[in-house]
């Protein structure tokens, strides 16, 4: 099962059909996805399956009928144990964005995290796993799949939020103070940190919900 969030809400693919009263089942073979994203941005459905019963060919199916974006990000922990975080269009989040022209994910992501944050020295650590959400661009409805990669860094130096990318703050946090920011995030950034807690060494406390 893959989960995608449109407008943080979630749409999951599945090869299994479950007796959900809350959630609406659809074909992904014949769906029209333009539409039911367009019904998730208009508030007329907050959360849904798309049923094939070949697991191995949901993603694919799903990649075939929308517009790719791929872009790379860092969960970024310094040498006191604090995670790095950016504040921007009002929610928390984690650096991250596209990538360019012959670059490795590994690359893109460690690329990122430099331009956005001002943090230098990173060293990747562990490969996370990948997280979807679909945003709007120029009319067109985009599936955006990030590369998320687990960073140590000795950086001691001054962060800098990028402006350009509309990043307000960069700011080092107390792992025990993680779960009171995720309050005010992204979905995928909670789903992110709540599989990830035993590496992290903290326990993250979301609000009940899907995941």
């Amino acid at each position: 099962m893959y989960k995608v969030f449109i407008n943080d809400k979630p749409l999951f693919l599945t090869s299994e059909l479950q007796k959900e009263a809350d959630f609406k089942y659809f074909l992904l073979n014949t769906i029209d996805l333009q539409k039911l994203i367009a019904q998730y941005f208009d508030g007329s459905v907050n959360n849904a399956f798309l049923y094939h019963p070949n697991k191995n060919q949901l993603l694919k199916i799903f990649k075939d009928k929308i517009t790719i974006n791929k872009a790379g990000g860092g969960l970024v922990e310094n040498e006191n144990g604090e995670i790095l975080f950016i504040f921007r269009n009002g929610k928390w989040d984690l650096p991250k964005g596209g990538t360019e022209k012959n670059e490795t994910m590994e690359e893109t992501a460690m690329r990122e995290v430099e331009e956005e944050t001002g943090c230098k020295n990173l060293k990747i650590t562990n490969k996370l796993q990948k997280t979807y959400h679909i945003f709007k661009r120029n009319g067109e409805y985009r599936l955006k799949i990030t590369n998320w990669y687990a960073m140590q860094t000795n950086f001691t130096g001054d962060l800098f939020a990028q402006a350009e990318e509309g990043i307000e703050k960069v700011v080092w946090v107390n792992k025990n103070d993680v779960s009171t920011l995720l309050q005010n995030s992204y979905m995928n950034i909670k789903l992110l940190f709540n599989e990830n807690c035993k590496q992290l060494n903290t326990t993250v406390k979301t609000e009940k919900g899907v995941y």
